[in-house]
Formats: C-alpha cells, sequence, structure tokens
C-alpha cells in the first residue's frame, strides 16, 4: 500500500463525527474543568456512549491500514480542549503497553478492564517515569522479584508524573526485574483493580492539562499473580539470557510503547496549535486597531501564514509516521520521534504567538489561547523531551551512539 494524501470517506466521516463531540461536548466545558482540576467524569462517559471511549472504538482506529485515523480523532478531540482529550485518551497509553509487550490473552482480558462500560466508564495508568528516571529510563529503580514458591511477581518503588495514577482500574507498570541489564532488564506488569499495595497519595498540581488527573504512584510490596507479566516468564527469561550474552535486543518495554503512541501524541499537539491558530486569525479579522481590522497588517498576517505553515508542516510528519508505524515501516530516521518533536514545538511556538496576536485579552482568561498556551507546553516535555526526540533523530540519522 503507498502513502496517500486523500482521505478516505470513512476517515472523512470519522473526523467530522470527533469534530462534533469536541465542538458541542468539550469545548463548552474546557474552562469549568480546567478550573475544578478534576477528572470530567461525566464527559469521559458522554465519549463512552456514542462510542469514542472504549476499547471496540480503539480497535477500529487500529484497525485503519493506513494508520491516520487515530491522529485524526486526537486532532480533533485536543483541538476541543487539551486536558478532557487526555482524560479521554489517556487510557490508550496503557492500552499501548499492553498491546506492545502482551499475548492475545493477555489483551483479550485486560484492555477492555481498561476502558470500563457505558454505565460505569474507567480509566487505565501507564506507570514508567520515578523521581529519579525521567529521560533516563534506564535508571529505573521500581523493582520486580518473582515470588516462585507462589507464582507471583512483587514490586516495589515509586513512579511520578502518571496520567491517571491511583484513580485507574488498571495500571500497567515498568520495571526492573535484572538492574544491572539497564533498559534491556525490564518487563511490564498488569497490576489489576483493587490490588494492595499500590497507592497514590500525592495529585500533582500542573501548569496545563489541569482536567487530567496526575499523581505519584507508591508499589508497596504489591504481589500481582505470574500471568500479570506481559508477554509471559518464557519471552522474559529468553529476552533477559539473549541480554546477558551481549546478543541484540529487541526494543525494551517503555521504549517499545513511546514509539508505537509517539505519532498520536504529535496529533494532540497539533490540534491545540490548530485551535490557537483558528481563534487568533478570526480574532485579528474582527480586532480594530487605527481604524482597520489587524490582520490588515503584515505583521500580523504573516504571523498567522507561519502559523498554518508550520501546523500542516507538523500535521504532515505525524501522518507520515502514523501510516509507517501502522505499515511496519523502519525509523530509519527516527520519523517517529520527529514527528512528536515538530508537533510539540509547534504548538508551544503558535500558541504563544496566538496569545500575541489578543495582546491583553490574550493574557486574560476570557480568550482560551492562555489555556492553549498552558497546555501546549508538556509537549516538548512528556514521553521524551525534545531534546530526547533530537537524541533519537540524531542517532538514526548518524548510526552513532550520541550522548
Amino acid at each position: 500500500m503507498s502513502f496517500s494524501l486523500d482521505l478516505t470517506d470513512e476517515q472523512r466521516q470519522l473526523r467530522e463525527w470527533a469534530h462534533g463531540f469536541a465542538a458541542d461536548v468539550v469545548r463548552p466545558a474546557a474552562a469549568e474543568w480546567d478550573e475544578r482540576e478534576e477528572t470530567p467524569w461525566p464527559i469521559i462517559q458522554e465519549a463512552a456512549k456514542i462510542g469514542l471511549y472504549g476499547f471496540e472504538s480503539l480497535a477500529q482506529f487500529w484497525a485503519d491500514p493506513t494508520g491516520l485515523s487515530l491522529p485524526i480523532v486526537n486532532e480533533e478531540l485536543f483541538w476541543g480542549d487539551a486536558g478532557i482529550g487526555m482524560s479521554i485518551f489517556g487510557t490508550t497509553l496503557a492500552v499501548a503497553g499492553i498491546f506492545a509487550s502482551g499475548t492475545p490473552e493477555q489483551l483479550a482480558e485486560w484492555v477492555p478492564q481498561c476502558y470500563g462500560d457505558v454505565n460505569d466508564p474507567k480509566v487505565a495508568a501507564f506507570c514508567v517515569s520515578e523521581p529519579e528516571a525521567g529521560s533516563d529510563v534506564s535508571a529505573m529503580r521500581v523493582r520486580a522479584r518473582y515470588d516462585e514458591a507462589k507464582d507471583e511477581w512483587v514490586l516495589n518503588g515509586q513512579k511520578a508524573w502518571i496520567t491517571n495514577g491511583g484513580i485507574a482500574n488498571v495500571h500497567v507498570v515498568v520495571a526492573s526485574v535484572d538492574p544491572e541489564l539497564g533498559a534491556r532488564g525490564q518487563a511490564g506488569f498488569v497490576v489489576p483493580p483493587g490490588t494492595p499495595g499500590l497507592s497514590a497519595t500525592r495529585k500533582i498540581k500542573k501548569l496545563g492539562l489541569r482536567a487530567s488527573h496526575t499523581a505519584d504512584v507508591f508499589l508497596d510490596d504489591v504481589r500481582v499473580p505470574g500471568h500479570c507479566l506481559l508477554g509471559g516468564k518464557e519471552a522474559l527469561d529468553e529476552r533477559l539470557a539473549r541480554a546477558r550474552e551481549g546478543r541484540k535486543a529487541k526494543t525494551q518495554a517503555a521504549l517499545r510503547t513511546f514509539e508505537v503512541s509517539r505519532p498520536t501524541v504529535g496529533a494532540q499537539a497539533v490540534g491545540i496549535a490548530r485551535a490557537a491558530y483558528e481563534y487568533a486569525l478570526e480574532y485579528a479579522k474582527q480586532r480594530v486597531q487605527f481604524g482597520r481590522p489587524i490582520i490588515e497588517n503584515q505583521a500580523i498576517a504573516f504571523t498567522l501564514a507561519d502559523m498554518k505553515t508550520e501546523i500542516d508542516c507538523a500535521r504532515l510528519l505525524v501522518w507520515r509516521a502514523a501510516w509507517m508505524g501502522r505499515n511496519d515501516k523502519p525509523f530509519e530516521a527516527g520519523e517517529g520521534s520527529m514527528s512528536k518533536l515538530k508537533a510539540g514545538e509547534v504548538a508551544v511556538w503558535v500558541t504563544e504567538k496566538a496569545v500575541q496576536i489578543l495582546g491583553g485579552a490574550g493574557y486574560s482568561r476570557e480568550h482560551p489561547v492562555e489555556r492553549m498556551y498552558r497546555d501546549a507546553k508538556i509537549y516538548t516535555i512528556f514521553e521524551g523531551t525534545s531534546e530526547i526526540q533530537r537524541l533519537v533523530v540524531a542517532r538514526a540519522i548518524s548510526g552513532m551512539h550520541i550522548r
């Protein structure tokens, strides 16, 4: 299959459907949930009711052979609002973690439990980052020890900045099984609902994405059954043996998940940027200074032209990476990281320009661009900072281990 820039009728309908939900349900509620800094459960439930939130819809998006359905839906939802969008799509990262490393049986068992049902929707959390292991995933301190007598894994340690941490039905935890092997000695585990020893007492108050719950997660002798090891023990033992012998390993658990999800995260950033650009464009057409609309000033018009160009550029990189990922094309030049890098930086730049075009009005909470500006910043930080994305691309294009 070749990459085409023409959307199919199904993709166009999907975009209109997601856009309608974003415009009618998400946007009107955005300021309120940002102010409350709480998970918008009623909106998650509305999304579940129309089939936008749930494992069936995610499977449908993923089934698209072009890989574009997931980025299209994410862009529209985050155009509506990033905080609410993350509350709805935060679960996807945990699902991607199960999908990247799990067996078909594990997918069937755990993915539905990540979402719950329409009457009682649930969320899931993907737990990788730690206080001392953010960009440096190999420095992970959370340990997983196998208790052979009981066929249980015992997890201990702390995870930091976890989306849906503590409020999740299912937590997917990446832990170190063999610390001497660094990143290659890690594995993913599902912590089932209600497992004793997992707690999240500290909710984090954030600059942006305030409607999305973020917390530190503590694991104190958390015991999970042997079948909760993603991929199974046989595959893990084989992988660890290969690593100990110095043979080339496949990508480790956390990085595999991020590779799958980076273009989707990039699409979220594009959605925020597009929302800010559209608002600034309309404002510039209506705002009169010195007897004419400010868009008639070349400085404003050229800035808007640059904003539009950068957004379209970022979207094309996201779509390319999404298509490559879906069609098993290797990211030989770090195309997944490239898409997330560009989209995140564009979101920060475009939202800042939108605030500038609105002037004093842009700095007030009466207009949504200040919220978009706050929401955009995290896209140069989480799921790999801009610096880490550049490192991935630099290593890919040079073939050298640049530090």
